[in-house]
């Protein structure tokens, strides 16, 4: 009977190689540590652009003079030239003060007080407004801030506002837009006609064109309504340095959302504040070159390009699998073509953005132009970036991995399930489609879930075939265009991308310590999502391992 050799000792008795294991155990050690550290660092400055901060009054005499300066600490910090203690405020009203923030030296502040009647409003345009409520006007009466129904009766302005706004955007988003894709689809078949001279079909065009048109001005007549609505409604307030702004409540393109007196807040009313900038953030659309407002267009763009990345390479991945290990004579062309899919992982992804670029958008989109969309010409529909090259794009990438990760798992299963199988009378593809996948699909999914979480931060590669900084609708609606392959899927339309997103944010705002809390927020957003896809993608495969446990054995 054989029996295990014993270890080798060293002269003090212990096993070989003993600090070998401690190194390694040290080397996962700070890998986790550093994984932490990072997570923590991104969720603590990420997490905190929703709690709402104090507002405090500084008094500064720099000059001999003195200055009024009302806002949000943001940093505390020693100058780097040695010159002392300096602290960055954030001063809001940039439309009145032309920059949102201010370093201070520390010196020069002579006075702080944080009364309770400072007022954090936010709005449409110009960024947030910081200052003393002074009264409501509509242009005839004038409501003074110490009436106790100020409060109120401000509120039910923002809400009216915000009323006709959903009016407004519901009215030129769905009816008019819909209005407009009708107007130039009858150009087009207007030109069509044209080109083919039939009076008919002229004239059957340009009779619809008309009543269209009459439509639109009948439309765009109560858009202009609907915007005329607000009034003359004010809301006075007094800013740090003393002077008074009238701020229109609820005009379309600058009015209020929603204000606040942050030093009146307890800790649970700012926890439920903190909540509910959260919401909005999630739900709203960006604002001030996406310095502000939400980020949902960004979010819905990323998930329905990572489904559809991951719908696109998981069958060609299988399937690729499947042939090089069950069906492909193994040799020089079989190994050939496993060191390119190896070395296929290295490429950067730019270079597969720029194959995106001239074989899905130019070759194929422009190919699908001319034979279905030539009387749009030379406006290109499927010719320019979209999502659905940008999903191709991205599909290219976790290609390799897919493969390795599915042929590995092929060749797990054990050999006296197939050939039970075979022995049964099945054939060789009944066997790997009812034996050998699905008790590989577990292996699967694990390639599927590195997919996943590749393609979800890939930003390289989609500046070049469909990404933009702000699209103005989502790629999935309830809106059926006649371009759309997909019934309420606009596969055309360029999106919005939470990778691209933060790049934009950190690199191209022309406010960067305005981005610079927005940056933490969506990056910590990012990791969120791409770690509840692949939470799922593992609840999936953990089910489908209990479920097909037996075929391994």
């Amino acid at each position: 009977m054989a029996t295990n050799p014993m270890p080798k000792l060293r002269h003090n008795g212990r096993p070989a190689g003993e600090p070998l294991v401690w190194l390694t155990s040290m080397g996962l050690a700070v890998a986790l540590a550093m994984a932490v550290c990072l997570f923590g660092l991104i969720a603590y400055n990420g997490a905190g652009v929703f709690w709402p901060k104090r507002l405090t009054a500084y008094t500064i005499n720099p000059d001999g003079k003195h200055e009024v300066l009302v806002g949000e600490l943001v940093n505390d910090r020693e100058r780097s030239d040695g010159g002392g203690r300096e602290i960055q405020i954030y001063l809001a009203n940039k439309d009145a003060l032309g920059n949102s923030f201010r370093f201070v030296a520390a010196g020069t502040i002579i006075n702080t007080e944080q009364p309770n009647d400072l007022m954090r409003i936010e709005r449409m345009a110009d960024g947030p407004a910081i200052g003393v409520p002074v009264s409501l006007s509509d242009g005839a009466t004038t409501l003074l801030a110490s009436d106790p129904t100020f409060v109120t009766k401000l509120q039910q302005l923002i809400d009216d506002g915000a009323t006709r706004r959903d009016e407004l955007r519901h009215l030129e988003r769905n009816v008019i837009g819909a209005n407009s894709r009708e107007i130039n689809q009858q150009k087009t078949k207007l030109t069509t006609a044209q080109r083919a001279a039939n009076p008919e079909a002229i004239a059957t065009a340009e009779t619809t064109l008309a009543r269209l048109d009459s439509e639109f001005q009948k439309l765009d007549a109560q858009a202009m309504a609907l915007r005329n609505q607000h009034g003359n409604d004010r809301l006075t307030l007094r800013l740090g340095d003393g002077t008074l702004r009238k701020l229109p409540i609820g005009a379309p393109e600058n009015g209020l959302l929603s204000f606040r007196f942050p030093n009146q807040l307890g800790f649970f009313a700012r926890l439920s504040a903190m909540a509910s900038n959260g919401w909005h953030f999630l739900a709203d659309n960006p604002r001030e070159s996406n310095t502000d407002g939400g980020i949902f267009p960004a979010i819905f763009g990323t998930f329905v390009m990572t489904l559809m990345m991951s719908c696109a390479v998981t069958p060609f991945g299988v399937l690729a699998a499947i042939y090089l290990r069950e069906y492909a004579r193994q040799g020089f062309f079989v190994r050939a073509v496993r060191v390119a899919i190896n070395n296929l992982a290295g490429v950067p992804s730019i270079v597969f953005g720029v194959f995106g670029l001239g074989f899905f958008v130019y070759g194929v989109g422009g190919s699908i132009d001319e034979l279905f969309y030539a009387d749009s010409l030379p406006t290109p529909t499927y010719g320019t970036g979209g999502l659905i090259w940008a999903a191709a794009t991205l599909a290219l990438m976790p290609v390799p991995v897919v493969i390795v990760a599915t042929e590995e798992s092929i060749a797990a299963v054990p050999r006296g399930a197939r050939e039970g199988s075979i022995a049964l009378g099945a054939s060789k593809w009944q066997t790997i489609r009812s034996i050998v996948l699905p008790a590989a699909i577990p292996g699967i999914l694990t390639g599927l879930i590195l997919a996943m979480a590749r393609g979800a931060g890939e930003v390289a590669p989609l500046m070049l075939v469909g990404v933009v900084k702000s699209a103005p609708s989502l790629p999935v609606d309830g809106l059926w265009n006649s371009t759309d392959i997909i019934p309420f899927i606009h596969l055309d339309q360029k999106f919005m991308h939470l990778g691209f997103h933060i790049y934009d944010l950190g690199f191209q705002s022309p406010d960067s310590d305005a981005a610079k809390p927005m940056v933490f927020a969506t990056t910590f957003l990012l990791i969120l999502l791409v770690l509840a896809l692949n939470l799922g993608a593992i609840i999936l495969r953990d089910r489908l391992r209990k479920k097909y446990a037996s075929a391994t054995f």
